[in-house]
């Protein structure tokens, strides 16, 4: 663990916020496939303020069964079928992911994971589809609490869109890149943690040494 008077094992109950994105052929988690997913790991600076450390992505194999919506892959402009898309199976990628999970929460201290995401619900759902699909067992997010950035940009910003949100917390936004998971993880990452350092400098939470 970082030699840090300032924990972030101290700062949310004992769990770690990692920012979750899905890129999916649709709305319904049980039926739709998972074609990309990321995720940005966050960390604690010594004066207590948060800064996205790393991004890990994975271009998905539709599962076996899978519906894919064409209005879905004009949204994203994913081909699930590109040559040279280096895709993974679903339980290679989740195994992978919650490897650097487990690995971050032993390293940082914490109890357990949390997720974080813009409309969290969503990439929550198709997330715990995967995992009973795969038949995962350790998976180690909280099983039904996240933290929904939409709900805080809507508090902080007065916007619930990402990319407006963005533009109001000063994060540049590039709609040609959006809508992968990778970008779309990070620039949410980015402003979970403008929001939680601008709570803090605002006066907000301060951590209990007693």
């Amino acid at each position: 663990m970082q030699d840090n008077p300032h924990q972030i094992s101290d700062r949310f109950r004992g769990f770690l916020p990692v920012v979750i994105d899905v890129e999916t052929g649709g709305f319904n988690a049980a039926t739709d496939a998972v074609l990309e997913i990321a995720a940005s790991l966050v960390r604690m600076d010594a004066d207590g303020m948060l800064s996205v450390h790393r991004t890990l992505d994975f271009h998905v194999k539709p599962f076996e069964g899978a519906n894919i919506e064409q209005a879905a892959l004009d949204f994203t402009g994913i081909n699930p079928w590109h040559p040279f898309r280096e895709a993974v199976n679903e339980e290679d990628a989740l195994t992978d992911l919650f490897r650097a999970v487990r690995k971050e929460i032993r390293e940082q201290g914490c109890s357990r994971a949390i997720l974080v995401g813009h409309n969290a619900h969503f990439d929550a759902g198709f997330i715990n589809s995967a995992v009973e699909r795969c038949e995962i067992k350790r998976n180690p997010f909280h099983p039904f609490s996240f933290f929904d950035t939409a709900t805080l940009s809507g508090l902080a910003y007065g916007q619930t869109v990402l990319a407006k949100a963005c533009a109001e917390a000063g994060i540049a936004f590039n709609n040609d890149e959006a809508h992968s998971a990778a970008y779309d993880a990070e620039r949410t990452a980015e402003l979970f943690c403008e929001i939680v350092n601008r709570w803090k400098e605002s006066g907000g939470w301060m951590p209990s040494f007693d």
